[in-house]
This record gives structure tokens, sequence and C-alpha cells, in this order.
């Protein structure tokens, strides 16, 4: 059965259809020859921005999931790094969560399910939580986001992911 859906969006648009995961390791990537996964590439995006098109460019090999029994890891694997946001990454008292940057090759952490059942919904306005979702996970391609960058929100950034997590 399916643990997560991928959503692919370039800035406030969503491109493409949400993708269904039920195998237990998903690489999501731009070009990648022979590559089995979610292909962004084969995505028709009628985004004419340079920008998206310049990092959507830069995507590359992009990243793999893998639900472990501990919750799920990100490994990226382009050349650029990737900013992840997750509540689980976080101390529960912070008030906003933390994006973190994830250099190329490097893993993260991104979802711990035990630590998501006892936290509290996260008081962060980008965690729109709709009933069947559980837990969201947003992760950018080359550009960050938040306090220390100029783009203040995720849907400013080129390229991302949400990562839509089903409790287990």
């Amino acid at each position: 059965s399916r643990w997560c859906v991928v959503a692919y969006w370039e800035e406030k648009t969503r491109v493409g259809r949400l993708y269904s995961v039920q195998e237990p390791s998903l690489d999501i990537f731009y070009d990648l020859p022979q590559g089995n996964g979610f292909c962004l590439g084969q995505l028709n995006s009628d985004n004419k921005s340079q920008l998206v098109q310049k990092v959507r460019s830069k995507i590359g090999y992009g990243i793999q999931l893998t639900k472990e029994v501990d919750g799920v890891w990100v490994y990226n694997r382009s050349s650029y790094p990737i900013f992840i946001k997750s509540a689980t990454l976080d101390n529960p008292d912070s008030r906003t969560l933390q994006v973190h940057k994830v250099f190329p090759g490097f893993s993260i952490k991104a979802f711990d399910y035990e630590k998501a059942y006892t936290l509290q919904r996260p008081n962060d306005h980008e965690f729109t939580q709709q009933p069947w979702t559980g837990f969201t996970v947003q992760i950018s391609f080359v550009k960050g986001w938040g306090q220390c960058y100029t783009r203040q929100s995720i849907s400013s950034c080129p390229c991302w992911l949400e990562v839509i997590f089903n409790n287990r």
C-alpha cells in the first residue's frame, strides 16, 4: 500500500499529477539514464521563467526517498544542495520550523514516525494539513527559503516537492 504521495511544484503551480509511492525506495530526478522512478523531466511544464528553467536543469539525479523502520530518509543525489523543512527535524518547542540544507552526497532523516505522533500540529502557517495527509515534508532543489534567504516561503522557490505521508 502507498506510504506517501509526492507533488512537484514550480513556484506556485503544481506540475503533473500526484505520484503515489508504494516501493520502499523512490528516485525523484530530472534526468537519470535508465532511471526508474518519478521523472520530473517528463512532466509538461509551461513555466517560461528563466530561473525555473535554470534550476530545473540542475536537478539532475535528484533525490532518493527511502522508508526505513525509523522513518524516511532523503539522500541528495544531485550536484547541488537541497533544502528541507519537516516538523520532525526540529525542536518541538520552536516557533517556526528551520529549513535544513543538505549537501550533495549527504542524507538526512527527513521524517520520524514516532516523533510525528507525539508532535502537536506545527503552528507554522506553511503546513496546511488536510485531514487525510498525516504529515508533509517540503524539499526545494538548489534554492533555499526561510529566515536566511530572500525567499520567505517555499512557493517562491523555482522547483520544489511536497511529500505527504500516510499514517503508516
